[in-house]
């Protein structure tokens, strides 16, 4: 039992203590750092992230509040707006951002058996990106358009849990594209993409990484059709064909053959054609596959309204990339809770009774067990047109 124990305090004894120090050393985090150690800041800029904290001054404010809670918290130094932005801005944002990938870890193997609507064996991953829009007039850094300024969250969603396995947090006006010479190929893992991605020279280093791909084709998309597969047309899918591109250079960026399969969305009346080099799944699994990808337009759309990543605390490069991989880390702690205490209520519903609970001395068991809530958001997915 945790009597006597802030549910904060709890919630950090989820933190793999040693795997943070050996961030916080590898980038020398606390080097001539006399009070406010890397820890403090980490607590405290996941108090904001819990409890929707809007400023600065509202951190220190809540904070200080607490007078004798916050040694209990966890938080040893001194929380003032001064020193938390200071440390934001000349802290290595990679700290937080190798804490995060330690956390992803240990998500994907509490979330490997979980079912994702597809009975499949490989890892199926749905690749995209997010603009997070920033002012040009604070972020002068950031230029993205005329008078307008914004960065770029890439990001590759394990669908198995909706985990986001690799991130990347660029300039507005980087190509989503890139991210695939970034990314190192995992054997076997079918990865899900929209039209962005459609770059052949690419896809054929995927393809000679023995990972499969699944994508739209374009409306000037040129081909040579080889053969047909047999279908089931009750299903919806129209064709199912083995091509090859025309055009010499399409041909040298694409030597192989590719599958191409044709959809009829009855929902929305209109065709739907798929690429992919995966010639053993069924036609329709390919269809319910690109279906799936949707999980991460969900996921950018849940952790922009419920973790502060679209106003910052920071107007530096430094500080708005910590401000995003704290956030990242907290919503990965959430689902490790969310996993390691057999929760049925879904991380919209911990989020909403941790922050109004964290000065609680209860056991964080029976505050997130005991709550009898109706859940509100999960039929957002069926409001959305899956094959946008």
């Amino acid at each position: 039992m945790n009597i006597g124990t802030t549910i904060f305090s709890q919630l950090m004894d989820y933190v793999p203590a040693y795997e943070f120090r050996k961030c916080v050393e590898r980038y020398q985090g606390n080097y001539k750092v006399k009070s406010f150690s890397c820890w403090d800041q980490y607590c405290c800029m996941a108090f904001a992230q819990l409890t929707y904290r809007e400023s600065l001054r509202d951190i220190e404010a809540c904070l200080r509040g607490t007078g004798h809670k916050l040694y209990h918290m966890g938080i040893r130094g001194k929380v003032s707006r001064n020193t938390l932005a200071h440390a934001n801005e000349t802290r290595d944002w990679r700290i937080y951002a190798d804490f995060a990938q330690v956390l992803i870890h240990t998500a994907r193997s509490l979330y490997t058996n979980d079912d994702f609507g597809l009975e499949l064996n490989q890892t199926a991953y749905a690749l995209d990106a997010t603009i997070i829009d920033l002012y040009l007039s604070l972020f002068p850094w950031a230029k993205f358009r005329k008078g307008k300024g914004a960065v770029k969250m890439h990001t590759l969603l394990d669908l198995r849990g909706n985990i986001p396995t690799v991130i990347k947090i660029t300039h507005g006006k980087v190509h989503e594209v890139t991210m695939l010479d970034e990314l190192i190929m995992e054997a076997g893992a079918i990865y899900i993409m929209d039209r962005g991605y459609l770059d052949f020279t690419r896809l054929y280093r995927m393809q000679q990484s023995s990972a499969f791909f699944v994508t739209r084709a374009k409306s000037n998309f040129s081909f040579q059709r080889l053969y047909s597969q047999h279908i089931d047309k009750t299903t919806g899918v129209q064709s199912d064909q083995v091509i090859r591109l025309k055009g010499f250079y399409a041909r040298k960026d694409y030597p192989e053959y590719l599958r191409r399969i044709r959809f009829f969305d009855t929902e929305n009346n209109r065709r739907i054609i798929f690429l992919s080099n995966n010639f053993t799944l069924p036609a329709l699994t390919i269809t319910q596959l690109y279906k799936c990808r949707w999980q991460i337009e969900l996921f950018f759309k849940w952790i922009k309204q419920h973790l502060r990543i679209k106003a910052f605390y920071g107007t530096t490069d430094n500080a708005v990339k910590t401000q995003i991989w704290i956030a990242i880390s907290v919503y990965v702690l959430v689902s490790i809770i969310k996993k390691r205490l057999n929760l049925e209520h879904s991380l919209y519903t911990i989020l909403q009774i941790l922050s109004v609970t964290l000065f609680e001395k209860t056991p964080i068991s029976q505050a997130l067990m005991g709550v009898d809530y109706e859940e509100q958001d999960d039929g957002m997915l069926n409001r959305l047109n899956l094959f946008a």
